[in-house]
């Protein structure tokens, strides 16, 4: 897997958590978390980052008035398509504050997958019939078979030449996005 598009499940992943139902709610707004999703998964972020030539708020026009137009017609309203970039954009730049501090880039490869239906599913695919114990539900995880997954994520990841924190985006976010390549 390339870095490229580890990128792409990072940002699938930012819009589908930045873009819920309680962000857009309101009568007439029917398909607009998904219209706004799809949007967001393809929108260049180069572009903010001052190196496209344009300026951050020609860029957030530019890209408002894009999204405003992706949305259905009952939803097209500038305020609408304007809070939805500008909570994505938000928790793209949130995370680099974090890791700024932290250094938690340093500790990638020991990051854990975050288990849950989805991931344990994934993994058992992987991993080939019987290899792993049937999922039990997060609440009844524990310490050892935690362990059995993450070593199962480990060797996926390994396959897949990734870090196994970020199966979970890929799992979680890209392949459940309707217009996954």
């Amino acid at each position: 897997m390339t870095d490229e598009q580890i990128l792409k499940a990072i940002q699938s992943r930012a819009a589908r958590i930045a873009v819920g139902a309680s962000t857009v709610r309101g009568r007439g707004n029917a398909g607009t978390v998904a219209a706004s999703r799809t949007f967001l998964r393809r929108l260049d972020l180069s572009q903010f980052g001052g190196g496209a030539g344009v300026s951050f708020g020609e860029a957030l026009n530019r890209s408002t008035e894009e999204l405003r137009v992706a949305l259905p017609r009952t939803a097209r309203h500038w305020g609408i398509a304007r809070k939805v970039l500008n909570i994505f954009l938000r928790d793209c730049l949130y995370t680099t504050y974090l890791d700024a501090v932290f250094r938690l880039r340093t500790q990638e490869a020991a990051f854990e997958l975050p288990l849950d239906s989805i991931t344990a599913l994934h993994l058992k695919q992987a991993a080939g019939r019987g290899a792993l114990p049937p999922w039990p539900g997060v609440r009844h995880v524990t310490p050892s078979l935690s362990a059995r997954f993450q070593e199962a994520a480990t060797a996926e990841a390994a396959r897949m030449g990734i870090p196994r924190v970020h199966l979970d985006a890929i799992w979680w976010s890209v392949s459940r996005d309707d217009d996954a390549a």
